[in-house]
């Protein structure tokens, strides 16, 4: 198998993983796919990125609190969440759910269920890892797409060896309290988490593959 077929086998097997097991990544791992991802282009090679890892007691630590601030209503967050998704993107956001449930067997009429899964997000779906990043002041819009492809990169790297990802945006809910938490400067802005593992394999949600946009829906050429 050439590089192409390569790259091509692990951008296909990517996806976002919601059930892990408890069997800890060693950190000469961790820290190897995070050197690698280090080599992700920036805006004049400036490298905006900072990322905390969280494992262990700290991290049991966090999946207790978090869940208890969000029922609370104790949200705090760094960059606003006031996206709207209306037409083609509302309706990729609803089948993308769709699938997500669906592969549990939760209808979309049972909320309470629906609920008790979101709420997963903030025990990080079980998984032993979760790393926060973070924009350092003043950095906004531009560096924050540096950081989306150093994350990707690194989301990339994980399914290589085997492992599994699952970005969250909703971990920026609580930017206060896992400042907080883990002794990080109010400088540091956190933009989204990303938990990570050794996938559940056994887990139905993991069966779930959200579907893709057509070519000719994203790209358009000009000559």
């Amino acid at each position: 198998m050439n590089q192409a077929e390569i790259f091509k086998e692990i951008s296909g097997q990517r996806r976002s993983i919601r059930a892990y097991l408890s069997k800890p990544i060693p950190k000469q791992i961790i820290d190897e796919v995070f050197t690698i991802s280090s080599r992700a282009p920036s805006n004049c090679n400036i490298q905006p990125w900072l990322v905390h890892i969280a494992s262990g007691k700290v991290l049991e630590n966090l999946r207790d609190i978090l869940p208890k601030n969000f029922s609370s209503g104790d949200i705090t967050f760094d960059f606003p969440y006031d996206g709207k998704y209306e037409g083609v993107y509302r309706e990729r956001q609803f089948a993308s759910a769709k699938a997500v449930y669906d592969s549990i067997g939760v209808t979309r009429e049972d909320k309470e269920e629906r609920q008790k899964q979101f709420m997963r997000n903030f025990t990080f779906f079980d998984a032993p890892h979760v790393a926060f990043f973070f924009l350092p002041e003043p950095f906004g819009l531009r560096e924050a797409a540096d950081l989306g492809m150093f994350s990707q990169t690194v989301m990339l790297n994980l399914t290589a060896l085997g492992l599994g990802s699952c970005p969250q945006t909703a971990l920026s809910f609580h930017a206060d309290c896992i400042r907080e938490t883990l002794g990080i400067d109010k400088s540091n802005k956190l933009l989204f988490g990303l938990s990570f593992g050794y996938p559940d394999e056994e887990s139905p949600v993991n069966t779930c593959r959200t579907e893709r946009a057509d070519l000719d829906d994203l790209v358009t050429y000009h000559e």
